[in-house]
């Protein structure tokens, strides 16, 4: 087909080390397992406790005096000062609310040891999102990028933003280049998605979160104020433990190395690594109000989703029936 990239073509390896628009389209029948309402959602936050999700964006509508119980952030200071009385605002419901897909996928992306290349998990937890959003009638937004290749999506409704997504994906120039050394400038695709984003959107984050430096930190944390913010780690396995000991081969397909994990101290402080980073973004989570989701490249993606969300696989169909 006219326009894909080159290292799309063997079918074996559809959904392993790549994966197709075809692939991805078929997901819109699983849409209705995965309902992104607020009501029925309650995403674990930093793996500590459940949360539901604030829900849909909202709009301002009216001040009036403060009530005990009502939440402080939403203070109309403005009002208390020309009274003198404590005055909150208060909002209602926007009809439509915008999802915004941002997905990493830079080279570490592209490996795997077990079930998918990281980059493909992501790609089709994404695309699961989108054609949920879609089903809710959600205006559906993204930010797709790799290096110095970033690619935005304004946020839209209907069957073409999640084709549109789709498409965008499988062409991105990560998927030929992933090979080639090239900055991760994470922080800068951060500083983007915290200029595109309106305030009571819901974001999901999917990436390894390999290098979250103190800037791309502070960008998140900013975004975090006003939106509901769904980090989703995606790993491999052998990144959270080396494997029993043992002497193993590791290629790229190009070169290859011997992998020898017998040594105990080399063992513990790997797995040690793994454990801090993860134990990093679940603090930042906790202390900021976003929502923690690991994602194994050997298990299914979207019943880890419905797992992270807090959605019973057994009950979607329910679901279905209401939305």
């Amino acid at each position: 087909m006219p326009g894909d990239i080159a290292l799309n073509t063997d079918s074996k390896t559809d959904g392993l080390t790549w994966i197709s628009q075809q692939s991805l389209i078929k997901l819109r029948h699983d849409a209705g397992k995965l309902p992104l309402h607020s009501s029925k959602i309650h995403a674990r936050q930093g793996g500590a406790y459940m949360s539901s999700f604030k829900g849909r964006g909202m709009e301002f509508d009216e001040s009036r005096l403060y009530m005990p119980g009502d939440d402080i952030r939403n203070m109309d200071w403005r009002v208390t000062a020309r009274t003198g009385d404590p005055h909150t605002k208060v909002f209602r419901e926007e009809r439509e609310r915008p999802v915004l897909i941002w997905l990493d996928l830079n080279p570490s992306m592209f490996f795997a040891t077990r079930g998918c290349f990281k980059a493909v998990a992501a790609t089709r937890a994404a695309a699961l999102l989108a054609w949920s959003s879609s089903a809710q009638n959600d205006r559906l937004g993204a930010l797709i990028f790799a290096g110095d290749d970033h690619i935005e999506l304004k946020p839209r409704r209907g069957k073409s933003a999640v084709l549109d997504l789709i498409g965008r994906t499988c062409k991105h120039p990560a998927w030929q280049n992933w090979k080639q050394r090239q900055p991760r400038n994470t922080g800068r695709a951060m500083s983007r998605l915290r200029k595109v984003t309106r305030p009571g959107s819901l974001l999901f984050l999917i990436s390894d979160f390999r290098d979250m430096d103190e800037q791309a930190e502070s960008h998140l944390i900013n975004v975090a104020r006003h939106n509901d913010v769904v980090l989703i780690q995606v790993y491999d396995p052998i990144e959270a433990e080396l494997p029993p000991p043992g002497s193993y081969r590791v290629s790229d397909g190009d070169s290859e190395l011997q992998l020898n994990t017998a040594d105990k101290t080399l063992r513990s402080e790997y797995r040690q690594r793994f454990d801090q980073h993860s134990a990093k973004l679940a603090k930042l989570c906790r202390q900021h109000r976003m929502y923690l989701l690991p994602v194994s490249t050997q298990d299914d993606v979207l019943t880890s989703l419905q797992q992270g969300l807090g959605i019973p696989a057994s009950k979607h169909a329910q679901f279905r029936a209401r939305s």
